[in-house]
């Protein structure tokens, strides 16, 4: 805490004032963490003073100057003797303050308080590291990431393996599933989940904190990601079936650890996605399902799973409106990486619908897809712009597939190594 309140000062966070008549304090608390590393073991005892009111993670402070007039009230514990009634003016933003977030113009890319960094000149890199010193008061950074959000990151010459196998140890110890026997899928293919009205509540905190464990899990495991937003479906009224479904989730986890995406050194550089999707899937509402998956080479680089807002009267309307849900992610991926140099046309999109890829191509086809939300055409406007390209690909040979279903152990397994998961 002390260690908090000498950066405050170095930084000159704020300065000791009386109350102006008329202003309110906003009160402060201290927050502890016990910062692991990737192994688990405690490197470092952190204390962060917050405003009252508002919850941060963990990590560094960020000190941005701000124009509003904040007023906090002294540290608990930490109360001037001489002045126990004075407060502190706020000069630079400090965590938990509603001022914060609009008080920083960022110069790199960050995520709030982790900043990630690499060039293909060393030197580069270190001219960086020395000038975040110079500013501010850092931990130590390595040469190498091996550990950033819950992902763990190995490099070596062939490539670089990212996993989540620290952080599921602490989820399944957190909802005491330790010692349950294994799952080969995460998912039951022949019975699907309905709201199951007469079936047992569960408790409902406990669902939805499961579930929200397993969501950022699917940063490193799309595979679990269908799995999951079937689940997540049922968290208003969750029954003892979606728990046991959410179990089954945890139970597969539990022989597959150390599965993790696989980005090899030699591979291509071209950008190309999958699209698919199921055709009223959900017994809910019988909405289809949207897959999506987009790679650099053979490097999946982003992915999603999300229910249609629609209903579709065909399978050929499910797979239209998946693949231009595909095709605004694209487009999202071109524009970042126009950042880095590379200019993307006529990316393929590999659709396993001959009449979807008739109705993107031809514009003549109008007459059977009127019905279809306008918003959706767009993807033929992208075709004629040759921005995208669209080509068939066999059904078995369609790894988005894996985002819209549950399988059985043999096609899953193909599934899974196909869009680059590996067990090191």
């Amino acid at each position: 805490m002390q260690e908090e309140l000498l950066q405050f000062k170095l930084q000159q966070v704020w300065v000791l004032v009386d109350l102006p008549h008329g202003m309110k304090v906003i009160g402060t608390k201290w927050v502890y963490r016990n910062k692991r590393d990737e192994r688990g073991v405690v490197v470092r005892n952190k204390a962060r003073l917050v405003a009252q009111g508002y919850t941060q993670e963990e990590g560094l402070f960020l000190y941005g100057t701000i124009d509003e007039e904040v007023y906090v009230s002294q540290p608990p514990g930490f109360v001037d003797p001489d002045h126990p009634t004075k407060v502190y003016k706020v000069v630079k933003a400090l965590y938990g303050l509603h001022q914060a977030p609009r008080a920083w113009i960022h110069v790199v890319q960050v995520f709030c308080y982790c900043i990630i960094f690499g060039s293909t000149n060393k030197s580069w890199c270190d001219e960086f590291e020395a000038l975040m010193k110079s500013d501010f008061s850092i931990v130590p950074m390595g040469d190498e990431l091996t550990f950033f959000l819950g992902l763990q990151v190995k490099q070596n010459k062939g490539g670089i393996f990212i996993s989540q196998d620290k952080y599921i140890a602490e989820i399944l110890k957190k909802f005491d599933l330790v010692h349950v026997k294994a799952a080969i899928t995460p998912m039951e293919t022949k019975v699907p989940l309905t709201k199951d009205e007469e079936a047992i509540d569960v408790d409902v905190h406990l669902y939805r904190s499961m579930i929200g464990s397993l969501m950022y899990l699917t940063a490193s495991r799309p595979n679990i990601m269908y799995a999951v937003c079937v689940c997540s479906r049922f968290q208003v009224t969750p029954k003892t079936s979606h728990l046991n479904a959410v179990k089954r989730i945890f139970k597969y986890l539990k022989g597959k650890p150390n599965l993790g995406l696989w980005y090899p050194r030699e591979s291509p550089f071209d950008l190309e996605a999958f699209s698919d999707s199921d055709y009223g899937g959900s017994n809910l509402d019988r909405k289809s399902t949207t897959g999506g998956c987009q790679f650099l080479g053979q490097r999946l680089i982003s992915w999603q799973c999300k229910k249609q807002t629609i209903v579709a009267t065909s399978t050929t309307e499910a797979e239209y409106v998946a693949a231009a849900n595909c095709c605004g992610q694209v487009l999202w991926v071109q524009n970042q990486l126009l950042d880095y140099g590379f200019n993307f046309m006529n990316t393929k999109i590999h659709i396993d619908n001959e009449s979807t890829i008739c109705i993107v191509k031809n514009p003549v086809y109008h007459s059977k897809t009127k019905h279809i939300e306008i918003r959706h055409h767009f993807i033929r406007d992208c075709y004629e712009k040759k921005l995208i390209s669209v080509e068939k690909i066999h059904t078995d040979l369609n790894v988005a597939d894996l985002l819209t279903k549950p399988f059985d152990g043999p096609r899953f397994n193909y599934l899974v190594v196909s869009i680059g998961m590996i067990n090191p």
